[in-house]
């Protein structure tokens, strides 16, 4: 029997090697004779870094950057010298959590350290670069990011604009003489979950600003702002596309990568699936598990471990999806290739004892799932 372990991290539990440590225990418990391959994922969110370093033998990178208000912070990214490929969680310098909530100023939160852990991984020699617009606090188009690779934002006087998303509607000019040649013989890959377009009702300003702490004023504001982006950008660069599904994604940020940068954007479990070799690890496989801290509905609109169950589907392989918490709604995935759903969490348990107990839970779950298989 083999048996593929591709779960995504328990978030504030265990990152994905973790689990995928956890599970290789309960296998090795009940069948200590099965072929067992550890395939850690991601969707392009937290984890994504830890996912793809682990499967591809990679190295953490730590590195001094500005956090989206421009704060010093360390910030981690992947690398890995063989493929000259560096792993980037946006999050990691622009994310939400990296800001108390009676601090965040969605206004004028940058992502110039996105840019700044981009550059740092162009020193290192990276020619591949995979890059997950999760979680980020910003709202600005990506422009901090493309300002701290060398490009210019400018005001009709010339003058540079303040960070964030705020200021662009004084947008006249984007100067892109200063912008990192290196750039130009890269591939960036762009992994997210998001299909909102840059503008309208469903853009990054409407939906995500809320989110992020802006008031309707301050949607507003910031709608303004990327729509001047949009309208100089197309003019610099003879033509974007602000609707394009994705350019929305991280305040605008799948934009800036797409347009400026000619990144390419895909669904983020895909572009992880891809990156670490899932389908090659699937062959011949009888079973796969696979998992993150919650499933619930919304787990079919490109969370990982449906984008795993899908590609086992693929190869003929039976799937078994383990969380901390499994929603009622869950119930959906039962129609999507998903053969059960198992919640390695005993109901009424307090959640911070959850947490802590996730990788002995996540254990004895797997084991007793493999005596049934058994």
């Amino acid at each position: 029997m083999k048996i593929v372990l591709a779960p995504d991290s328990f978030k504030e539990s265990m990152t994905a090697p973790e689990a995928v440590a956890a599970m290789r225990a309960g296998v090795a418990a009940v069948l200590p004779e099965a072929e067992v391959v550890g395939v850690p994922m991601a969707d392009g969110g937290e984890g994504t870094v830890d996912a793809v370093v682990d499967a591809l033998h990679g190295q953490h990178v730590e590195v001094a950057v500005s956090d989206a208000l421009g704060r010093t912070v360390a910030a981690r990214y992947g690398y890995v010298p063989l493929r000259q490929l560096a792993v980037i969680e946006m999050a990691a310098a622009a994310g939400l959590e990296l800001i108390p909530p009676g601090r965040r100023d969605i206004l004028r939160a940058s992502t110039f350290g996105v840019g700044e852990l981009i550059r740092s991984a162009l020193d290192r020699g990276a020619e591949d670069f995979l890059i997950g617009l999760g979680g980020s606090a910003t709202n600005d188009g990506g422009t901090g990011m493309l300002t701290a690779l060398g490009a210019k934002f400018l005001d009709a006087d010339g003058e540079p604009l303040a960070p964030g998303g705020a200021d662009l509607v004084r947008l006249e000019r984007i100067d892109l003489t200063g912008l990192d040649p290196r750039l130009r013989d890269v591939c960036i890959r762009v992994a997210s979950d998001v299909t909102a377009p840059l503008l309208g009702p469903s853009g990054a300003s409407a939906v995500f600003g809320p989110q992020k702490g802006a008031g309707p004023a301050e949607v507003a504001r910031l709608e303004s702002g990327l729509s001047r982006l949009a309208t100089v950008a197309s003019a610099t660069l003879g033509g974007t596309q602000p609707q394009r599904p994705g350019a929305g994604a991280a305040g605008g940020t799948g934009f800036a990568l797409v347009e400026f940068l000619g990144a390419v954007s895909r669904p983020g479990v895909e572009e992880v699936a891809e990156t670490v070799a899932l389908e090659r690890a699937l062959l011949g496989a009888d079973w796969v598990f696979t998992g993150e801290g919650c499933v619930d509905a919304q787990t079919v609109m490109g969370k990982t471990p449906f984008g795993v169950a899908q590609a086992a589907a693929r190869a003929g392989a039976r799937v078994i999806i383990f969380a901390g918490r499994v929603a009622p709604d869950a119930a959906v995935l039962l129609d999507h290739d998903v053969e059960r759903l198992v919640a390695i969490t005993a109901p009424g348990t307090p959640i911070e004892q959850a947490l802590c107990d996730g990788a002995e839970s996540l254990t004895r779950a797997t084991a007793e799932i493999c005596r049934d298989l058994a």
